[in-house]
């Protein structure tokens, strides 16, 4: 079977009930903190994607071991002290994952030999200096290959605490960071501009002193050394960023209504659905109820006509981030000139995905302008495809491919869409999940 799907029809009408995968954010970092926690955690609907593997694979190698259970991974954690980092000039190989390259430099700010930080071709393009910079402050002794991997990493036993600055919205960075400050006597503060909060949600689930104070635009966190860190007993909820991809399928298709359980609908997750709401789809979150600190709800949706272009507002972006590929097909459909400013983050994904975006736009035959932060997208509803599209050379980004796939099932042509396996990253079971609802 080759490495593609071949789509040559729109999706019909459809009336589905779904779950999607689990969060990858929550499992990577839920699978970080239990290999430092004390005792056994069990990790209840761990997302098995080659991200999370990368992870679990790689804390093994620094002395940590885990049991697959029936329903649940077993973590035995080491505790809070160094990883047992027993093999001379140890690497570890991140694969496709940015989430655990940075966050696991944070744990290792203090182990006493040098590791080598790998990644897959798309990985080793990204910048590593946002992490290196910061962790530097502490102590640590950092080098990278010109700011992108390999990173090379020595701790140090005189961890000092540091003032920080996030100025770029990445809780990958204000991650490690806060992570980094858990092994550092004194008081760590970080300001940092609006990102994803899971790690500061899963840091007071396990009783970590830590303080946020959250203001309109930036958050003020304090943190500071813990002797040990409590074993974690949890479940992960579905990824919203999975669920993005058939939230906008069902927007874009005809006389069709979707009815998703079960997904992480944290506030600083949800800017897809304000957005989209402001443009006009029919989205409602149902059932909320809070689980150890996150919000867990269901999410419907249904067809939606007379969509509106938007002037996306930028303090929407961090929350959106994951998702603006298949909000641009929102876009596309609808009445008006949509434009996204600041996105410049984009470009730091798997692929230059402002790039993407607009390339595809072009190719189902959408005007749009786009500059290194922004893209300007001139709606047309009626828009419709009867030519060979394929879509090739993109890195191997997950989240182009299954946008190119929603895009080919509602805007009609022919489609061939390579590299299929870029979703065993982070939604291995995507094809399987939009066949049951096409049946």
């Amino acid at each position: 079977m080759k490495n593609q799907i071949k789509i040559e029809s729109p999706i019909k009408p459809f009336k589905k009930q779904i779950e999607v995968s689990s969060d990858k954010s929550l499992s990577i970092r839920c699978l970080l903190l239990s290999s430092i926690a004390l005792g056994k955690s069990k990790i209840y609907n761990l997302l098995e994607s080659e991200d999370v593997t990368s992870c679990l694979q790689s804390v093994k190698r620094l002395g940590v071991s885990f049991k697959k259970k029936k329903n649940y991974y077993e973590i035995n954690g080491l505790g809070l002290g160094s990883f047992e980092c027993n093999k001379k000039n140890l690497t570890i190989n991140a694969g496709n994952s940015g989430t655990f390259a940075r966050l696991i430099l944070g744990l290792l700010v203090d182990t006493n030999k040098q590791i080598k930080i790998i990644g897959d071709k798309s990985l080793s393009k990204r910048d590593f200096s946002r992490v290196s910079n910061p962790l530097s402050l502490f102590g640590a002794n950092i080098i990278t290959n010109n700011k992108k991997l390999p990173v090379r990493i020595n701790g140090s036993t005189f961890l000092r605490p540091i003032k920080y600055f996030e100025k770029l919205g990445s809780a990958q960075c204000k991650s490690a960071v806060m992570l980094a400050a858990l092994k550092t006597h004194g008081l760590t503060k970080i300001k940092a501009k609006k990102s994803r909060d899971h790690t500061e949600l899963l840091l007071k689930y396990l009783r970590v002193p830590i303080k946020v104070k959250k203001n309109k635009s930036y958050d003020l966190i304090k943190i500071k050394k813990i002797n040990q860190i409590n074993h974690l007993n949890y479940k992960i909820p579905g990824d919203l960023s999975s669920c993005a991809f058939f939230i906008v399928l069902t927007v874009l298709s005809e006389k069709s209504k979707l009815f998703i359980k079960n997904i992480n609908v944290n506030p600083t997750r949800i800017g897809l659905i304000k957005i989209l709401k402001k443009m006009g789809a029919s989205i409602n979150i149902l059932n909320r109820k809070i689980y150890k600190g996150e919000i867990v709800a269901d999410i419907f949706v249904k067809s939606s006509k007379n969509l509106k272009g938007i002037n996306c507002p930028a303090n929407l972006n961090s929350s959106a981030i994951d998702e603006f590929l298949v909000i641009f097909l929102i876009a596309a459909k609808s009445k008006g000139v949509s434009f996204f400013k600041n996105l410049s983050e984009l470009n730091e994904k798997e692929s230059p995905r402002l790039k993407w975006g607009s390339k595809i736009l072009s190719n189902i035959g959408i005007k749009n302008t786009v500059t290194k932060n922004s893209i300007k997208i001139f709606g047309n509803p009626k828009v419709k495809i009867n030519k060979k599209i394929k879509i090739k050379g993109f890195l191997k980004d997950h989240r182009v491919f299954m946008m190119s796939v929603i895009a080919a099932l509602t805007f009609g042509g022919k489609w061939e869409i390579n590299d299929l396996d870029s979703i065993k990253t982070s939604f291995p079971s995507f094809l399987k999940t939009l066949n049951s609802i096409k049946l």
